[in-house]
């Protein structure tokens, strides 16, 4: 199977926040890197467990934490939990696209659908100054984040235009081309911040990410030299021999 349809089988918590509880430690640190205060009004858009609601309101104190998810049993959940913790939050069982975010002034926002991502981006333009929005993996559409510590990525209100895509992808990495040992640190960081319970299944992750960070930077021509590297053609390789992941359709796209 060629690697778009293996993605699709993958669960969707291996790539994206749709299903993902990050741990505690994560949190903080996504916490700490936006500088999170108790002046700050916090939401979590697609909040899962809940966990993120709950800490930016016991551990930073913030003025309200909020988190908005479209799947009422998660919101249940976590809204009963915290209340058994004596937590001061706010769940409300909504799709983000119809939420009123209009007071936030910190929000985090994991999502992969483009279009989603699209809707919200003009959404999220339309907040008061300064107000920080954090995704991880992926940034914005034609954004230039304020701050980085990858795969965590920050944009500040009003955004900063990307005059293309090169330099917003530069921007992140902050090297001047990528070649496998940068796509392989990037790719492991991500691994570690997403924490999978599965140890044992995070090498097999990295290698996908860096394959995918590698590829796409390829198409954006801003990969080092020419040519592919012959770590990344052994890793396709055994990707196809070993498990029947075909990388061959991204570089040939």
């Amino acid at each position: 199977m060629n690697i778009d349809e293996y993605l699709q089988k993958l669960p969707r918590n291996i790539l994206d926040g749709e299903d993902a509880n990050l741990s505690e430690k994560s949190y903080r640190t996504i916490f700490n890197l936006v500088n999170l205060k108790p002046s700050d009004i916090f939401y979590h858009l697609g909040s899962g467990d809940g966990l993120g609601v709950k800490i930016a309101k016991r551990d930073y104190n913030v003025k309200k934490s909020i988190g908005i998810d479209y799947n009422v049993k998660k919101i249940n959940l976590a809204e009963k939990e915290a209340s058994q913790e004596n937590i001061v939050t706010e769940f409300i069982h909504q799709d983000i696209l119809d939420a009123d975010i209009s007071d936030a002034t910190v929000i985090l926002f994991w999502f992969t659908d483009e279009q989603v991502i699209k809707k919200m981006k003009v959404k999220f333009s339309n907040l008061k100054e300064g107000t920080r929005i954090i995704t991880i993996w992926g940034p914005l559409p034609e954004t230039i984040p304020e701050k980085v510590d990858f795969p965590y990525i920050i944009n500040t209100i009003p955004f900063k235009k990307a005059n293309n895509i090169q330099e917003q992808l530069l921007s992140i990495f902050k090297v001047k081309c990528v070649d496998f040992v940068t796509a392989w640190e990037f790719a492991e960081r991500y691994t570690k911040a997403l924490g999978t319970p599965e140890v044992k299944n995070d090498r097999f992750l990295t290698i996908i990410q860096t394959l995918t960070i590698w590829i796409n930077a390829k198409k954006l021509g801003v990969t080092c030299g020419e040519g592919i590297p012959e770590s990344i053609s052994t890793y396709i390789k055994l990707m196809k021999m070993n498990f029947d992941i075909d990388f061959e359709p991204l570089l040939n796209d």
